[in-house]
């Protein structure tokens, strides 16, 4: 990006080199933990994405013990289960299409809020939308931690709901590893589409 158009955005720009420019997905990781302090402390950011009647029906489940692990590597795609294995944590990012239950807290100034999705079929569709919405700001919140985020899709989402999510309303629509890069972290910068290519001012 050219020094002219960094500096007509308000976001300084060492936050937009840590945000944007030379974020990458990590595909090594070092052994430093991840606190429980930095995960709250991501949340804390993601928990202000916008949502449709601010319904918030993003869930997080962080893999961190062996045993959790153990019971999410057979279901990544192959060619992401050493990565994952390696990562320091890894969060199952799922959509809850019981968002309605919650209703009352995040959408006080209207009553019986929740009476208006009987309909599971349209909460499902809801939350994914919505949900995947904050998985984006998931991922600027992991790297303003100064942490690599690495989303992958690359997994049995059926498998994964029914060894996490049997009982539940949950479904996995990204799996994100985090950590500190390690040695060898990244793959070759890919090429961005330019401003012409992408965008119209009509």
């Amino acid at each position: 990006m050219t020094s002219t158009l960094t500096d007509v955005l308000e976001l300084e720009r060492s936050a937009q080199e840590l945000l944007f420019h030379e974020a990458r997905t990590a595909n090594t990781f070092t052994d430093e933990p991840v606190s429980d302090e930095q995960l709250r402390a991501i949340y804390d950011l993601v928990k202000w994405a916008p949502t449709s009647m601010n319904i918030q029906p993003l869930r997080v489940t962080f893999v961190r013990s062996v045993q959790a692990r153990a019971r999410l590597l057979p279901h990544m795609a192959e060619g992401n289960r050493a990565k994952t294995g390696a990562a320091p944590v890894v969060a199952i990012l799922s959509a809850d299409s019981d968002f309605h239950e919650h209703l009352h807290r995040t959408l006080p100034h209207v009553p019986n809020a929740k009476d208006r999705f009987p309909e599971v079929s349209r909460r499902e569709d809801m939350a994914r939308f919505n949900a995947l919405l904050q998985v984006g700001y998931f991922i600027l919140g992991v790297r303003a931690a100064g942490l690599a985020a690495g989303p992958m899709t690359g997994f049995d989402a059926a498998a994964v709901r029914q060894e996490f999510f049997a009982d539940g309303t949950q479904e996995p629509l990204v799996i994100v590893n985090i950590g500190k890069p390690g040695p060898d972290a990244w793959y070759p910068r890919l090429p961005r589409l330019d401003y012409d290519d992408a965008v119209q001012v009509l």
